[in-house]
C-alpha cells in the first residue's frame, strides 16, 4: 500500500527513528495519512455500520456501531518502529447536529488490544476538544475549551502537537494554544494496538455526527497546508475519493445515480438565507414563481427569467415634520415592514412609518433630540431599536441615547435603556459567538473635542442590559460597519475629523482574544460611511468621503470616494476604484436578479444641495459604472427594500422635510 510505504524508514532501530520525529524533520518527505480511507472500501461496496450522507453541500460518513471493520492494526502504519511520532498534526472535518451530540465522543482512538488500554484518542464534547494520551506519569489530557462544533454545520479543525505545545485551529481561524507541563512523549509505543475510527472500541463514545476527513500528518504542522482557504470549514488535505467526487451518470441514460443518501429540501415563501449549510438546497419563490439553487453564498435562478433594472420611477413623497438624517428599515414578524426616521427637530420627535398597501404611513412618534441614526436589532427573541441623540434634552443636561423595546402586547416601541453618549452619530449591532454587542460612534464632546472614545457594549444576560465591554479611540467618528469574512469578525470606523483636519486615518479592527484589535488603517477625507458587500467570493469595502478640510486652504467637496477590495495574499484591503462624489454621506449596495448596484448619497458640491445622487452598476473588470441619476436635495441616506409590490429605493433629506420612495422598474 502506498500509504504504508510512506511510513517506512530506512532506520533499523527505533532509537534512531525517535529523535528524527522529535526534531520535527520529515521521514522520506512524509505525506498525509488518510486514516478514514484505511477503513472505508475503495470500490464503494457497502460496509456494515456505515452510511454515506450528503448534507450542507458536502459528503461525510455516519457510524452506527463500533464494528471491527472500522479498525486496523497500528503496525499497518508503523512497520519498522511502533513509536507514535512526537510531533504530528491531525486534520478532521466534521458536522454534528446540536441535538445529537453525547457527553463525550471519539473521532478516533488507538487502543492496546490485550489490556484494552487507551493509548491515544481525539475526543470532544459539546464545547470541548480533548487529546488524550498515555504519558510517562499515566494518562494525560490536553483540553481546548469553548469550541463550538455541535451547531449542525461543517467544521474543519487542525490539531498540531509539538513538545510542550499544542494548537487547535478551527475553520482556519485564530489558533488556540496550550502549553503542557510535560512534553508529548517521544516513546509512546503502539505495539499491539489498533486504530479505531469513530469510536474507542465501545458503543459508549461512538461518534454521532458526519465525518468527512481524518488525516494524520507526522512530523509537521498541517495548518499552513490548508489555510487560508476560500472554504475554511471544508478544507481538504486528504479526503477519500468517493466523498469528494460528484455523483456519476449512468451509462444507460442521463439520470444521476447518487451512491449516497442526500438531504434536499425545497423552501417555499420569502427568500431564506443562503450559506454553506444550505449549499445545494432549493428555494421556490411563490411570488414570482421561480426556482432557485443555493451555491453556498447566493441564490441562482433555475426556472425564471432574470430580473434586470430598467428604470427608476418617482413613487411616493413622504413629507416629514423635520429634516431626516437617517432611515432604518426593518421587518417585525407578523406585523410588517417599518421605516424609522431620525429627525433633526426635537418636537414632535422622530417618526416610525409602516408599509401599508404599497405606501408608508405614520405609525408611531418617539421623543428624540437631534436624532442622528436608528439601529434595529434582536437579542434572543426580543426586538430593539436604538436611537443616537446628538444633544441632551435641555441645555447643560447629559446626552442620552435610548434603546427601545418592541412590545408585542402594545404593538409599540417602549423605552428600555439609556446610555450616555457624546454627539453620537451611529449605532452598529452585531453578534459574535452567540453574544450580542452594540457599538456607538461618539463624534465629539460638549467642549468640541473630537478625539474621544467610542464604546462597544455587550449584552449582559443576567441584568438584561448592555454594559461597557471595550472603548476604542476615535476621531470625530461618524459610522461603524461590522462584517464577517470566513471565521474572522471585523469592525470598521469612519473617522471624520481629528480637530484640525478631515484628512485622518479610519481604522478596521479584527476580533481577537475577546476584543477588537487594530487590523488596518486607511487614509480618508471626512469619512461618513463604510459599506461592506460581496460579489461572488470577492469582498469589498466602500468609504464615503465627505469633504477635504485642512488647517489652510479652502474646503473641497468634490472629491473621490473609494472602493477597497480584500486581497487574500496580503491580507489587506487594497484600493479597487475611485468614484467622484459630492460630499458623500452614504453608500447602499443592492442586487436585482444577477446584477449588483451601488447608490451614493451626494449631499453638497460647495454651492448647492440640489444634486443628482447616482446609481452605479457592477460591470466586472470595469468596476462600477453610472447608469441612473436621481435628483435629491441634501441627500443623507439611501435604503433598498422589497415588498409584495416590487423593489424600491428610499432616500432621506437633511435639508428638507421630505423623503422620497423610488420604485425600480424591472423587466
Amino acid at each position: 500500500m502506498a500509504v504504508i510505504q510512506l511510513l517506512q524508514t530506512n532506520s533499523e532501530v527505533c532509537n534512531l527513528l525517535a529523535p528524527i520525529f522529535a526534531n520535527g524533520h520529515s521521514i522520506l518527505d512524509l505525506h498525509p495519512v488518510d486514516l478514514l480511507s484505511q477503513v472505508l472500501p475503495r470500490n464503494r461496496e457497502a460496509l456494515a455500520g456505515v452510511r454515506m450522507v450528503q448534507e450542507g453541500g458536502a459528503r461525510g460518513v455516519q457510524f452506527f456501531s463500533p464494528t471491527q471493520a472500522l479498525t486496523f492494526p497500528s503496525s499497518q502504519l508503523f512497520i519498522n518502529c511502533p513509536l507514535f511520532p512526537a510531533e504530528f498534526s491531525i486534520v478532521a472535518t466534521v458536522k454534528v447536529p446540536d441535538t445529537r451530540i453525547k457527553r463525550n465522543e471519539y473521532l478516533f482512538a488507538v487502543v492496546k488490544e490485550d489490556a484494552n488500554q487507551l493509548l491515544l484518542g481525539l475526543r470532544f464534547s459539546k464545547e470541548k476538544v480533548h487529546l488524550i494520551y498515555q504519558g510517562s506519569m499515566g494518562r494525560e489530557c490536553l483540553s481546548f475549551k469553548r469550541i463550538h462544533l455541535a451547531d449542525n454545520r461543517w467544521h474543519s479543525m487542525v490539531l498540531a502537537v509539538s513538545g510542550h505545545h499544542a494548537t487547535l485551529t478551527l475553520d482556519c481561524g485564530v489558533p488556540l494554544e496550550l502549553v503542557h507541563k510535560q512534553p508529548f512523549p517521544s516513546d509512546l509505543s503502539t505495539d499491539g494496538s489498533r486504530f479505531h475510527i469513530g469510536s474507542r472500541r465501545k458503543w459508549k463514545g461512538l461518534f454521532s455526527g458526519l465525518l468527512r476527513q481524518l488525516v494524520l500528518l507526522p512530523g509537521s504542522d498541517a495548518t499552513p497546508r490548508v489555510c487560508p482557504s476560500s472554504k475554511p470549514s471544508l478544507v481538504e488535505l486528504s479526503v477519500p475519493t468517493f466523498l469528494s467526487n460528484l455523483p456519476v451518470k449512468s451509462h444507460m441514460n442521463d439520470v444521476l445515480l447518487p451512491p449516497y443518501e442526500t438531504e434536499v429540501r425545497v423552501t417555499l415563501g420569502s427568500k431564506p438565507a443562503c450559506t454553506e449549510a444550505e449549499l445545494g438546497q432549493l428555494w421556490f419563490d411563490t411570488l414570482k414563481r421561480g426556482l432557485f439553487l443555493c451555491d453556498g453564498a447566493y441564490w441562482h435562478s433555475m426556472l425564471q427569467e432574470k430580473d434586470r433594472l430598467d428604470y427608476v420611477d418617482d413613487y411616493q413623497d413622504l413629507y416629514t415634520t423635520s429634516e431626516t438624517l437617517d432611515i432604518e428599515l426593518f421587518q417585525i414578524p407578523s406585523v410588517g415592514l417599518f421605516a424609522a426616521m431620525a429627525h433633526r427637530a426635537n418636537k414632535p420627535g422622530s417618526a416610525i412609518y409602516r408599509w401599508n398597501h404599497g405606501h408608508f404611513q405614520l405609525y408611531q412618534n418617539i421623543s428624540t433630540f437631534k436624532a442622528q441614526a436608528w439601529k434595529q436589532f434582536t437579542v434572543g427573541r426580543k426586538m430593539f431599536l436604538a436611537v443616537s441623540n446628538s444633544v441632551g434634552p435641555a441645555d447643560g443636561e447629559r446626552e442620552l441615547s435610548v434603546i427601545y423595546r418592541w412590545s408585542n402586547k402594545r404593538l409599540k416601541f417602549v423605552r428600555y435603556q439609556t446610555l450616555e453618549t457624546h454627539s453620537a452619530r451611529d449605532w452598529e449591532a452585531f453578534h459574535i459567538n452567540n453574544e450580542a454587542f452594540l457599538a456607538v460612534a461618539n463624534h465629539r464632546t460638549e467642549n468640541g473635542n473630537h478625539n474621544i472614545d467610542s464604546v462597544v457594549y455587550k449584552w449582559n444576560p443576567g441584568t438584561k442590559t448592555f454594559e461597557v465591554n471595550q472603548t476604542i479611540s476615535t476621531s470625530g467618528a461618524y459610522d461603524w460597519e461590522f462584517f464577517t469574512v470566513g471565521p474572522y469578525h471585523f469592525l470598521a470606523v469612519a473617522n471624520a475629523f481629528d480637530g484640525t483636519s478631515t484628512q485622518t486615518d479610519s481604522s478596521i479592527y479584527i476580533w481577537l482574544g475577546g476584543a477588537f484589535q487594530l487590523f488596518q488603517t486607511i487614509r480618508t477625507f471626512g469619512a461618513t460611511d463604510w459599506e461592506m458587500f460581496q460579489i461572488g467570493n470577492r469582498v469589498f469595502l466602500a468609504v464615503a468621503n465627505g469633504h477635504m478640510l485642512c488647517e489652510r486652504g479652502p474646503s473641497l467637496y468634490t472629491i473621490n470616494s473609494t472602493i477597497y477590495e480584500l486581497d487574500m495574499t496580503t491580507k489587506m484591503f487594497l484600493k479597487f476604484q475611485d468614484i467622484v462624489t459630492y460630499s458623500a454621506v452614504d453608500w447602499e449596495f443592492f442586487s436585482v436578479g444577477d446584477e449588483h448596484f451601488l447608490v451614493v448619497a451626494n449631499s453638497y458640491d460647495g454651492s448647492s444641495y440640489s444634486l443628482n445622487s447616482v446609481i452605479y452598476r457592477w460591470q466586472g473588470y470595469e468596476g462600477f459604472v453610472p447608469v441612473h441619476r436621481l435628483p435629491t436635495i441634501g441627500c443623507s441616506d439611501w435604503e433598498f427594500f422589497t415588498s409584495a409590490e416590487g423593489s424600491y429605493l428610499m432616500y432621506s433629506s437633511a435639508k428638507a422635510p421630505l423623503s422620497k420612495v423610488f420604485k425600480l422598474r424591472i423587466h
